[in-house]
């Protein structure tokens, strides 16, 4: 892993086969290719180490992970294509993952979170599609996961009017597995995973693979189609307010150019 991945990203490996792959950017852990990459070399690492059976990918600080950084517009160093590209191989990975979400998981921040195959939140967890409420097109292959978890119309009603669900509603949506109490979040993770890596483990990535099928492949085939809408709206003034209007913390002025 490279030392900026480093930077980001910390893995702990118990003697229980259970891998902890910490996001360290606290206390908003804002997306980014640093996060992104770090994510996917993480879980890279632990497809190759025997001594890793099923890991749990948690955060810092307050948020999971708050979506992008838009304190900072026009900073970005890293292209959509190298972003996508690294969410792929996380959905690439073998190792069967459960998300700790104890706060935001908005926007990117969403699409990382239901890259895992379970997810555990808290009373405190916010979870958001909120492309359009900044006057973009959403991304990170939601187009095939958010369908797949809530089923065709409640994706609808999440992506097009970006509202943020908490904790219990993510649950009854199917957004996430489990409502635990934040102060025990990670210590139930942890207890899941270790069901998991008591399993055989070769049959376990077997199962997996046969459900989650080429979902790996919708992802970059979604990633792609996702890449081109946001290139235009990108460029649009709805786009620049949205995003002006989020800094603010402001409702928005559309005006459809």
């Amino acid at each position: 892993m490279s030392e900026q991945s480093e930077a980001a990203i910390q893995i702990t490996v118990g003697d229980d086969y259970v891998a902890t792959v910490e996001i360290c950017r606290p206390p908003n852990n804002f997306f980014s290719m640093e996060v992104i990459g770090g994510v996917a070399d993480a879980l890279a690492e632990c497809d190759a180490n025997d001594a890793v059976r099923a890991a749990v990918l948690c955060a810092q600080g307050k948020h999971f992970c708050a979506g992008a950084d838009f304190s900072t517009p026009g900073g970005r160093s890293y292209t959509t294509e190298d972003l996508y590209g690294a969410a792929a191989r996380i959905f690439d990975a073998e190792t069967p993952t459960v998300g700790a979400i104890q706060g935001a998981a908005i926007g990117g921040g969403l699409g990382l979170a239901l890259a895992t195959d379970f997810r555990f939140a808290a009373p405190e967890a916010r979870m958001s599609a909120n492309f359009a409420r900044l006057g973009f097109h959403h991304g990170f292959g939601l187009s095939a996961t958010l369908p797949r978890l809530v089923g065709q119309q409640a994706a609808a009603d999440l992506l097009l009017t970006g509202r943020r669900v908490k904790g219990d509603e993510a649950v009854d949506l199917g957004l996430a597995d489990r409502l635990v109490p934040l102060d025990s979040l990670r210590d139930e993770a942890h207890a899941y995973a270790r069901e998991i890596a008591k399993s055989a483990p070769l049959a376990v990535r077997s199962i997996r693979k046969t459900l989650r099928g080429d979902l790996a492949d919708q992802v970059r085939a979604a990633t792609a189609h996702e890449a081109v809408e946001q290139a235009w709206l990108q460029k649009t003034n709805d786009f620049a307010e949205g995003t002006k209007a989020m800094g603010e913390r402001r409702d928005p002025n559309f005006t459809a150019t």
